[in-house]
């Protein structure tokens, strides 16, 4: 490896290094905010279903300290989700041509509208399908229900989380297909790997039957045709460029 390809690396690592760093420092400032907004966002999930029909209860002197560091947590990701999103474009925007600095930085907001729908279908669908049949199987047992206020909400999120970063497929498969490192013939290939995929993570996050995986099941599948398509038309953009490309200078 040559010096000046040395410096080079140096040079990456050192802003990779710079980068993170923001990313940890929002990611503080968000779980501050986290913090000090816990306790109105607690109260305010108790109060509407499915935790308004429960008793919480905290099990351990560091339940209550565990909730809202969870939700601490919780706050700073979504808070640092643009943040992470552009230093990431921002790191990789010197090997993009520039239509293609201008066309990906467009996904960052995107991404975030993304991420929040998925948070909403994992707590308005997904999550009280799995409550409400864990607490069928409590009552057929005739077993009285005594939930944690920690491990209520550890369950909610071991949901919800998940599901938000898969309603980011779409902005991935863009974004990597507009830097070329990915297409609709590679995506066409793993589909049925990734169908099984989606249909395992369904199974996982849902309550045991049949019914509930395919209605969490099918939702992700055509998220992931979606990602298909929309790879599919910045592909044929790209075909199509680089072909006016060559007209106009010759091969590449």
């Amino acid at each position: 490896m040559s010096t000046n390809e040395e410096m080079s690396l140096v040079e990456h690592l050192g802003e990779l290094r710079k980068r993170i760093m923001w990313i940890l420092l929002v990611l503080v400032i968000g779980m501050v905010a986290g913090l000090i907004s816990a306790k109105p966002i607690i109260r305010f999930l108790k109060n509407i279903p499915p935790a308004d029909s429960i008793s919480w209860n905290v099990f351990s002197p560091w339940d209550a300290l565990r909730l809202y560091m969870n939700f601490g947590l919780a706050v700073g990701i979504l808070i640092t989700l643009p943040v992470t999103l552009y230093h990431i474009w921002a790191f990789v925007k010197p090997g993009l041509r520039e239509t293609e600095q201008k066309a990906s930085i467009i996904y960052i907001p995107y991404a975030f509208v993304l991420f929040l729908a998925g948070l909403s279908f994992g707590y308005w669908v997904v999550f009280p399908m799995a409550f409400y049949f864990t607490s069928s199987i409590s009552k057929s047992l005739d077993i009285t229900e005594m939930y944690g206020a920690a491990q209520y909400f550890t369950f909610m999120f071991n949901i919800l989380l998940p599901l938000a970063l898969v309603f980011e497929m779409p902005i991935v498969v863009m974004f990597l297909t507009k830097i070329r490192l990915l297409n609709p013939i590679r995506l066409h290939k793993f589909r049925r790997y990734a169908y099984m995929l989606l249909v395992i993570l369904a199974t996982v996050i849902t309550p045991p039957d049949a019914i509930s995986a395919i209605l969490v099941a099918l939702p992700l599948i055509v998220l992931y045709e979606f990602s298909v398509f929309m790879s599919r038309f910045i592909y044929r953009k790209q075909l199509l460029q680089d072909a006016e490309w060559e007209r106009e200078f010759g091969p590449k």
